[in-house]
């Protein structure tokens, strides 16, 4: 009951604005918000299918707010006339990546069979996760997969100079291969290299674990799967 005394709050509050357009309420509720918690990341605020409240996108997650940006609602907003759970289908549209976003020249290319399968990784040579997904990712048949080196150097402090080390040998692919296979790892990290601008790319992207694996068609795909999950995985965005 107290869930719905807030939602009946928040529309008699929003009905305050009746005479406002829609866009305009979620501008303001947008700039509102910004100046009220600054250090969180306010991405979007549009007209929610239900009139009276306001979709807030904070990064990967949704919330509901009324015309002022007071009260806010957490929860699956769901179109029972359709039987759709518009917020996760929201929430599914704002995880993928666009793929040609993706900056090709700063990762190491694998290419397995025919490699008519793209698929891009953001992988730490330290997470023990990435081991297990290497293995995996080694099994794919037809596929070129696009290694991103992203040591999570909170984690793994040691991950920010192998990452180096592995870009500035002469092979790469063989050099990540060994660092996460247990070979060892010979070598200067004193070339040009982008590992900071792959984890400033992850950030952008809203990754922050790693494995993480994105379709071209922009799925992601987190954690450590088998070989025959990714396969399905794969083929079902073709």
């Amino acid at each position: 009951m107290r869930g719905l005394s807030i939602l009946l709050v928040a529309l008699l509050a929003a009905s305050s604005y009746a005479g406002d357009a829609p866009a305009d309420v979620a501008k303001s509720i947008a700039a509102n918000l910004k100046q009220r918690y600054p250090a969180t990341r306010i991405d979007q605020v549009v007209p929610s299918p239900l009139p009276g409240l306001y979709e807030v996108v904070m990064g990967l997650n949704v919330a509901f707010s009324d015309a002022e940006g007071r009260y806010f609602i957490f929860g699956h907003l769901y179109d029972m006339q359709t039987q759709r759970d518009l917020t996760a289908e929201r929430k599914e549209s704002l995880a993928k990546v666009d793929w040609t976003a993706l900056p090709l020249e700063n990762s190491i290319r694998f290419i397995n069979g025919k490699g008519e399968r793209v698929l891009a990784v953001f992988s730490d040579p330290d997470c023990p996760y990435c081991k297990k997904v290497e293995a995996e990712l080694a099994k794919l048949d037809n596929v070129t997969i696009y290694l991103f080196p992203f040591p999570i150097q909170s984690l793994h402090p040691n991950a920010v100079a192998k990452s180096t080390v592995i870009w500035c040998a002469k092979d790469r692919a063989q050099a990540w291969r060994d660092a996460l296979t247990g070979g060892k790892l010979v070598g200067k990290g004193d070339c040009e290299n982008p590992i900071a601008a792959n984890v400033a790319l992850a950030e952008r992207l809203g990754i922050n674990g790693t494995p993480t694996l994105i379709a071209r068609d922009g799925r992601l795909l987190p954690g450590a799967a088998s070989a025959d999950r990714i396969s399905a995985w794969l083929d079902a965005g073709r």
